[in-house]
């Protein structure tokens, strides 16, 4: 499965930010069959923390939604689930275990208030999704070595450029 950019943007927030030694797009159940068609859009390994994050990411620049709020809450959480229980399952090692959902537009109201019920989901929506954004940008300025993420990487070119005279 192709990798998007909004995936690009999270992998390049755990290795920049989170200092993530690995980080995975599009990761599916091993062995195939049904459960092979669920997957993580992003997922981070930090050894020295033995922190794992696993990621849904969904990058729907008027807003995310699926149908309408309830659907939209509901496909989500069950997301949310997928990600623990492949946490429980192949990440076992890992003491730390942050489960994220990504969006850059979320419609404050049912939605934001329905998905915060679940206190193990971190929510990097809205104004936090900006603010890591906003984060990268700053780095990226400073940092010239090709990180092997195209996002970060069109983020060290714009901040880069130069006036001609």
């Amino acid at each position: 499965m192709k990798t998007d950019v909004g995936e690009y943007i999270v992998g390049s927030w755990l290795k920049m930010v989170e200092k993530c030694d690995f980080v995975d797009y599009n990761v599916r159940f091993p062995g195939g069959g049904y459960e092979g068609l669920n997957e993580m859009d992003v997922v981070g390994l930090n050894f020295h923390n033995e922190t794992a994050y696993l990621c849904e990411v969904t990058t729907h620049i008027r807003g995310v939604l699926y149908g309408d709020n309830p659907t939209t809450v509901e496909k989500i959480t069950r997301k949310h689930e997928t990600q623990k229980r492949y946490a429980n399952e192949h990440l076992k090692a890992f003491k730390n275990k942050r489960y994220m959902f990504w969006s850059p537009v979320v419609p404050v109201g049912f939605i934001t208030e329905n998905l915060s019920k679940h206190k193990d989901l971190e929510l990097m929506i809205n104004g936090d999704y900006t603010k890591q954004i906003k984060e990268l940008e700053v780095l990226a300025k400073d940092l010239s070595h090709d990180t092997n993420n195209p996002f970060f990487r069109m983020l060290q070119i714009l901040a880069n450029l130069r006036e001609s005279k």
